[in-house]
This record gives C-alpha cells, sequence and structure tokens, in this order.
C-alpha cells in the first residue's frame, strides 16, 4: 500500500479517496501480530500536481448535479468581475463595420480609478503607477469564466447554430460564455480564399460545418484541400466534450472541431486556458486568434512559438484539447493525426485563407492617400512614428512575426482575481493586425474589449504620451486596416 500510494502522489495518476478505508485490522490480542501500520494521508500542504487524476472521485450523476448547481453561483461572479472591470455597454462606432457589417463597438470600456484621468496615467511612472495602486482592473489578465475548471467554451449563438445543423449540443453544464454578444465578432463571418479572390465570401453567409462544406466547396478547392477542411470541421474528443464520465455536457459528447473555435477560419472568441502551464491559478486564458493569413506567419500559439501551422494543428490535437495531458488524452480519446495524410490537408486549407478586403491600402498595405481621409493619414504617420505600433507591427501583415514580453507586471502588484493569479506574462506572439477591427476583444486574453483600450493599454505600456486628439486619429487608421 505505502508503495502504491507513493506511486500515485509522484505521478498524481490516482485520486488520493478514501485510503484509510483499506487498512486491514489486525489481532490485538496475538503477541505474534502486529497491527497494520497507519495508511498514509496527503499532506495539507501537498504541492500543487503537473497530472490530473485518472480515475473519477465520483459518479457522473452526482458531479452533474453539483457543477449544475453551482453554475449560476460562477457565471454572477464573473459577471460581478466584468461589471466591475468595464463599460459592458452597445455602444458603437459610426459609419464603421465589420467585413459583413456587424457594427465596430467603440469608446474605452476600461474603467479607470477613482479621481484619476488617462491623460495623468500616461504621466506617471510604472513604480509610481504601482505604488499607488492605479492600474486600471480591466488592463490586469481576465480569468477564464471558470478559472478552476478552464476548457473550451463557446458563445451561446454557435451552440445555437451547430446545435440547429448538426445535433450536436456544446452546452456546458458547468459554466457559460462570460462576454455579451455586441462586443464580439460577427457570426457567421466570412471566408476569403487567396486563390479566389474573385469570389468574395465563399460561405456565402452560411456556417461552414461537415452538413454543408462540400456542397459549398466542391469545384472550388483540390480534393486535397477538401478533405482538410472536412477534417477541421470534423469532431474528435476533448477535455470537457467527451463520452466519458468525466464531461462538462449533460449527455456523452462526440468532441470538437477546430472550425468550432476558428468559425469559417476567423474566430467566433470562444475561450479556454493555455494547457502548457501550471499550476492551474496560473494558466492564461485564450483569445482564439483568426487563422486568416497564417500562410504569412512564422510563429502560432500566443506563447508557445510553435514554427509551422502544421505543428500547430497537430499540436492542438494531442495536447491543446487535453490541457497537455497525454494520460487524461488516453482516458477520453485522443485522435492521433496522420502527419501527412491528414495534418498537411488540414494546414493546406489553412493556409488558403486570406484576410478580409482592405479598399483603402495600395498594393504594398500602406495607405493610400488618394483614398483616404486627413485623419486616417495623421494616423498613418502616428502608427509608424511617435505611437511606436510599427516597432511590432510593419506592414504588409502588421506583424514582425516574432514574440515581445510586455512586462505589465511594471504597473501593479500580483493578486489572485477570481481564481486567476496575476503573475508575470511573459513574451507574447505579435498578431497580425490586418482585418483587426473583425476581432474583437483583443490581446492574448480577452481583457481589451475595443480598439480604443487597445490604444490607451499601448499608450502606457509603451510610455507614448499620445493626446486625446491623436487617438482619435489612430484609431482612425486602425479601422482602415
Amino acid at each position: 500500500m505505502r508503495n502504491r500510494m507513493r506511486l500515485a502522489l509522484l505521478t498524481g495518476a490516482t485520486a488520493l479517496v478514501g485510503v484509510a478505508a483499506v487498512a486491514v485490522l489486525a489481532r490485538t490480542d496475538d503477541p505474534t501480530v502486529q497491527a497494520a501500520p497507519a495508511q498514509p494521508t496527503a499532506p495539507a500542504d501537498l504541492p500543487d500536481q503537473s497530472f490530473m487524476p485518472v480515475v473519477d472521485e465520483a459518479t457522473f450523476d452526482k458531479v452533474f448535479t453539483k457543477l449544475s448547481n453551482e453554475k449560476a453561483g460562477a457565471m454572477q461572479r464573473q459577471r460581478t468581475l466584468l461589471q466591475t472591470r468595464y463599460d459592458l455597454a452597445d455602444r458603437r462606432v459610426d459609419g464603421v463595420t465589420m467585413s459583413r457589417d456587424k457594427p465596430v463597438q467603440g469608446g474605452v470600456r476600461v474603467k479607470l480609478p477613482a479621481g484619476v484621468t488617462w491623460q495623468q496615467l500616461a504621466g506617471m511612472t510604472p513604480s509610481e503607477i504601482k505604488r499607488r495602486n492605479l492600474w486600471p482592473q480591466g488592463f490586469l489578465p481576465l480569468p477564464h469564466p471558470k478559472q478552476a475548471e478552464g476548457g473550451m467554451v463557446f458563445p451561446a449563438f454557435h451552440i445555437r447554430e451547430i446545435q440547429r445543423q448538426e445535433g450536436e449540443d456544446l452546452t456546458r453544464f458547468d459554466v457559460d460564455f462570460d462576454l455579451p454578444d455586441h462586443l464580439l465578432p460577427e457570426f457567421p463571418p466570412p471566408m476569403f480564399l487567396t486563390t479566389r479572390p474573385d469570389l468574395g465570401d465563399v460561405t456565402r453567409g452560411q456556417l461552414v460545418t461537415n452538413a454543408n462544406f462540400y456542397q459549398l466547396f466542391n469545384g472550388i478547392l483540390n480534393p486535397k484541400q477538401l478533405d482538410g477542411l472536412r477534417l477541421l470541421l470534423t469532431r474528435f474528443p476533448q477535455q470537457q466534450f467527451n463520452m466519458s464520465a468525466d464531461r462538462r455536457t449533460a449527455k456523452a459528447s462526440i468532441g470538437v472541431s477546430c472550425f468550432d473555435c476558428h468559425v469559417n477560419g476567423h474566430t467566433n472568441a470562444g475561450t479556454h486556458l493555455v494547457g502548457d502551464i501550471r499550476p492551474q491559478q496560473f494558466r492564461r486564458r485564450i483569445d482564439t486568434p483568426t487563422l486568416r493569413g497564417v500562410n504569412q506567419q512564422r510563429l502560432f500559439g500566443s506563447q508557445r512559438a510553435l514554427k509551422t501551422v502544421e505543428d500547430f494543428t497537430e499540436f492542438e490535437q494531442r495536447a491543446a484539447y487535453f490541457d497537455g495531458d497525454p494520460v487524461i488524452a488516453q482516458k477520453k480519446g485522443i485522435n492521433i493525426l496522420d502527419r501527412g495524410g491528414q495534418v498537411h490537408p488540414m494546414a493546406e486549407f489553412q493556409e488558403l485563407l486570406d484576410f478580409p478586403p482592405a479598399p483603402k491600402l495600395d498594393v504594398l498595405s500602406r495607405l493610400d492617400h488618394t483614398r483616404a481621409t486627413p485623419q486616417e493619414i495623421r494616423g498613418e504617420a502616428l502608427f509608424f512614428g511617435k505611437a511606436k505600433c510599427a516597432e511590432c507591427h510593419p506592414s504588409p501583415i502588421y506583424s514582425d512575426n516574432l514574440m515581445h514580453d510586455l512586462k505589465s507586471e511594471r504597473f501593479y502588484t500580483p493578486t489572485n482575481i477570481n481564481d486567476r493569479f496575476t503573475a508575470a506574462g511573459g513574451p507574447v506572439k505579435t498578431f497580425p493586425l490586418r482585418g483587426i477591427k473583425d476581432s474583437p476583444p483583443y490581446l492574448h486574453d480577452d481583457r481589451l474589449l475595443t480598439l480604443d483600450d487597445t490604444v490607451e493599454y499601448f499608450n502606457l505600456i509603451l510610455g507614448t504620451k499620445l493626446t486625446e486628439p491623436e487617438k482619435k486619429d489612430l484609431l482612425a487608421f486602425l479601422y482602415t486596416l
């Protein structure tokens, strides 16, 4: 028993449940028989484990009942955090829409500490902001809607459409998506192909699924690309969506597909936690990035720095789907993709996904001054000059294909917020800004709800001290991308 328990503590492969119940009782009236040794128990200060428990600690019915009953409280806790941090109103930018006409949300949504303005904050040093505890709460890392559990969570509009088309229910009984629909990308988003720009939106306004992809793309894609798209739309088991008792759906689930997050090759802002960090409270929320323009990118994953889209595709199935735990993956049904027969076709299709049209950009993806307004031209000058945006976001895709550490911890004291510990962030991939107005919310963990928030954030991070008119000019340029 001791050896077995030591192994469990070292590997985390079994739960420390009911240990004392297996003790063997000995006759105490016989001097030749010694009492069984006391059973080991988990120390109170047991360190965090790299592995997750494999053996179910309770029946599915008990887990379902417990977590279902806790759901309303968990979501209220997250809503309270969001309302404390942000202005969540539906406030649209006049005359600015996404590629399929959904209004772009405007205005700074992050709430300032009492008694201070953005201009005053910009005049302070990072150490002064930290000492006076003036870093806006909305600029701190945003926790997952249920940080202690994590896992993929999808917006309600996506869940409804998948259920209508495919009959699969992606509703979790323990948590819902947390951000309001008007602050998310348009749904379904258009899809543009580098090989057929003449077609415009090849989805014809539909959400692409296994139910309609052949009808939509037969005759447009070659057979290898068509099969790659099929695989990107095919459901495979995942940590919370699977057929085991350790799942977070009421009914056993086929799983999720790549395009449940990267909808139509873009994004629905579905969220998750990174799988490559331990312990749980240090794991970072993930904003699903668009796949548009991946053919011109050289790093994949917000912090993992995977070098090819093939690596990214294979990594997602092998690791990210199961929180980076191969033991759990084996239990729940890992799908091992064949590199040549499956990964390559999936990657080949992804590399066809193009950025949306930008009528005011020229052939070098710089602003065409014959079409631009004076405000947009001033914004471009700021972008490549005083605002320092182009240091990391040069044209043509407005990314340097590198990773940078913003060192935002200069501005605040690390703390625990809804089970998320706000430690130093580390290096983060530079995401492309082409088509950026189509991809709210912003930063790698959704903490910035609008581009206005993003301008204020980087004005402090980079110390650029932009004036209010300059911020508006810069926004006007960003909308042209």
